[in-house]
Protein backbone atom coordinates (compact mmCIF):
# COMPACT_ATOMS: atom_id res chain seq x y z
CA UNK A 1 0.00 0.00 0.00
CA UNK A 2 3.15 2.43 0.52
CA UNK A 3 4.12 2.11 -3.07
CA UNK A 4 0.70 2.79 -4.07
CA UNK A 5 0.57 5.71 -2.00
CA UNK A 6 4.11 7.25 -3.20
CA UNK A 7 2.89 6.29 -6.73
CA UNK A 8 -0.08 8.81 -6.03
CA UNK A 9 1.96 11.07 -4.59
CA UNK A 10 4.65 11.28 -6.90
CA UNK A 11 1.50 12.36 -9.51
CA UNK A 12 0.41 15.00 -7.63
CA UNK A 13 3.55 16.43 -7.76
CA UNK A 14 4.25 16.20 -10.91
CA UNK A 15 1.12 17.89 -11.93
CA UNK A 16 1.60 20.25 -9.21
CA UNK A 17 5.42 21.31 -11.15
CA UNK A 18 4.05 20.75 -14.45
CA UNK A 19 0.61 21.31 -14.60
CA UNK A 20 -1.60 20.72 -18.04
CA UNK A 21 -3.27 22.98 -19.60
CA UNK A 22 -1.75 25.76 -17.25
CA UNK A 23 -3.21 29.09 -19.83
CA UNK A 24 -5.47 31.25 -20.45
CA UNK A 25 -7.35 29.70 -23.17
CA UNK A 26 -8.32 32.47 -26.03
CA UNK A 27 -12.02 32.18 -27.53
CA UNK A 28 -13.55 29.93 -24.20
CA UNK A 29 -17.07 29.90 -24.20
CA UNK A 30 -17.28 28.88 -20.71
CA UNK A 31 -15.00 30.53 -18.02
CA UNK A 32 -15.69 30.74 -14.27
CA UNK A 33 -13.57 31.48 -11.12
CA UNK A 34 -13.33 29.60 -7.94
CA UNK A 35 -11.51 30.73 -4.96
CA UNK A 36 -11.09 28.69 -1.64
CA UNK A 37 -11.47 31.16 1.28
CA UNK A 38 -9.64 28.87 3.93
CA UNK A 39 -6.03 28.67 2.19
CA UNK A 40 -6.29 31.26 -0.29
CA UNK A 41 -6.49 28.90 -3.60
CA UNK A 42 -7.40 31.14 -6.54
CA UNK A 43 -8.11 29.57 -9.90
CA UNK A 44 -9.95 30.40 -13.43
CA UNK A 45 -11.18 27.32 -15.52
CA UNK A 46 -11.76 28.15 -19.26
CA UNK A 47 -13.58 25.73 -21.49
CA UNK A 48 -14.58 25.51 -25.23
CA UNK A 49 -17.43 24.10 -26.61
CA UNK A 50 -18.47 22.95 -29.56
CA UNK A 51 -22.05 20.99 -29.94
CA UNK A 52 -22.16 20.48 -26.32
CA UNK A 53 -18.35 18.81 -25.87
CA UNK A 54 -15.55 20.09 -24.27
CA UNK A 55 -13.07 20.88 -27.07
CA UNK A 56 -10.62 22.30 -24.85
CA UNK A 57 -10.11 23.32 -20.93
CA UNK A 58 -7.22 25.32 -19.37
CA UNK A 59 -7.11 26.94 -15.82
CA UNK A 60 -5.02 29.32 -14.70
CA UNK A 61 -4.43 30.78 -11.10
CA UNK A 62 -2.25 29.84 -7.14
CA UNK A 63 -3.02 26.99 -5.33
CA UNK A 64 -1.48 24.52 -3.10
CA UNK A 65 0.01 21.41 -4.67
CA UNK A 66 -3.51 19.42 -4.17
CA UNK A 67 -5.74 22.06 -5.73
CA UNK A 68 -3.05 22.93 -8.67
CA UNK A 69 -2.82 18.83 -9.01
CA UNK A 70 -6.34 18.47 -9.05
CA UNK A 71 -7.57 21.14 -12.09
CA UNK A 72 -4.24 19.79 -13.79
CA UNK A 73 -6.22 16.73 -13.81
CA UNK A 74 -9.70 18.12 -14.68
CA UNK A 75 -8.88 19.12 -17.71
CA UNK A 76 -7.21 16.54 -19.07
CA UNK A 77 -10.09 14.53 -17.37
CA UNK A 78 -12.90 16.45 -19.10
CA UNK A 79 -11.67 17.12 -22.53
CA UNK A 80 -13.71 15.22 -25.40
CA UNK A 81 -16.60 14.72 -22.54
CA UNK A 82 -20.02 16.31 -23.39
CA UNK A 83 -21.16 18.63 -20.64
CA UNK A 84 -23.32 16.32 -19.07
CA UNK A 85 -20.84 13.90 -18.77
CA UNK A 86 -18.82 16.37 -17.67
CA UNK A 87 -20.84 16.87 -14.90
CA UNK A 88 -21.67 13.41 -13.58
CA UNK A 89 -18.27 13.43 -13.82
CA UNK A 90 -18.24 16.66 -10.91
CA UNK A 91 -20.89 14.62 -9.26
CA UNK A 92 -18.89 11.15 -8.78
CA UNK A 93 -15.54 13.38 -8.17
CA UNK A 94 -16.89 15.59 -4.78
CA UNK A 95 -18.56 11.80 -4.00
CA UNK A 96 -15.29 10.78 -3.75
CA UNK A 97 -13.26 13.29 -2.07
CA UNK A 98 -15.86 13.61 0.26
CA UNK A 99 -16.69 10.25 1.11
CA UNK A 100 -19.98 10.39 -0.15
CA UNK A 101 -19.20 7.61 -2.31
CA UNK A 102 -19.59 3.88 -2.13
CA UNK A 103 -18.49 3.35 -5.21
CA UNK A 104 -14.92 1.98 -6.42
CA UNK A 105 -12.34 5.00 -6.79
CA UNK A 106 -11.38 3.06 -10.28
CA UNK A 107 -14.57 4.46 -11.97
CA UNK A 108 -12.50 7.75 -11.92
CA UNK A 109 -9.06 6.68 -13.56
CA UNK A 110 -6.13 9.22 -12.52
CA UNK A 111 -8.65 10.86 -10.69
CA UNK A 112 -8.08 8.23 -8.10
CA UNK A 113 -4.54 9.80 -7.05
CA UNK A 114 -6.46 12.32 -5.41
CA UNK A 115 -7.93 9.56 -2.60
CA UNK A 116 -5.48 10.79 0.01
CA UNK A 117 -7.48 13.60 0.45
CA UNK A 118 -10.44 12.11 2.44
CA UNK A 119 -8.52 11.69 5.25
CA UNK A 120 -7.70 14.96 5.71
CA UNK A 121 -11.12 17.12 5.84
CA UNK A 122 -9.19 20.94 4.81
CA UNK A 123 -7.67 19.22 2.07
CA UNK A 124 -10.89 18.21 0.35
CA UNK A 125 -11.74 22.12 -0.48
CA UNK A 126 -8.72 22.54 -2.34
CA UNK A 127 -9.06 18.82 -4.07
CA UNK A 128 -12.83 20.10 -5.54
CA UNK A 129 -12.17 23.67 -5.88
CA UNK A 130 -11.56 23.15 -9.70
CA UNK A 131 -14.60 20.78 -9.81
CA UNK A 132 -17.11 23.27 -8.24
CA UNK A 133 -15.42 25.73 -10.81
CA UNK A 134 -16.46 23.29 -13.31
CA UNK A 135 -19.71 22.97 -12.38
CA UNK A 136 -20.33 26.84 -12.03
CA UNK A 137 -19.05 26.96 -15.59
CA UNK A 138 -21.35 24.56 -17.04
CA UNK A 139 -23.97 25.90 -14.99
CA UNK A 140 -22.97 29.86 -16.52
CA UNK A 141 -23.35 30.71 -13.03
CA UNK A 142 -22.25 34.56 -12.59
CA UNK A 143 -19.42 35.43 -9.80
CA UNK A 144 -16.52 33.54 -8.54
CA UNK A 145 -17.78 29.74 -6.73
CA UNK A 146 -16.22 29.50 -3.40
CA UNK A 147 -15.49 26.12 -1.43
CA UNK A 148 -17.61 27.37 1.60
Amino acid sequence: MSDLRELYQEVILDHYRRPRNFHRLEGASRTAEGYNPLCGDRLTLYLKLRDGVIEEASFQGEGCAISTASASLLTESVKGKTEAEAETLFRAFREFATGESTRPATELGKLEVLAGVREFPARVKCATLGWHTLHAALAEAAGPVTTE
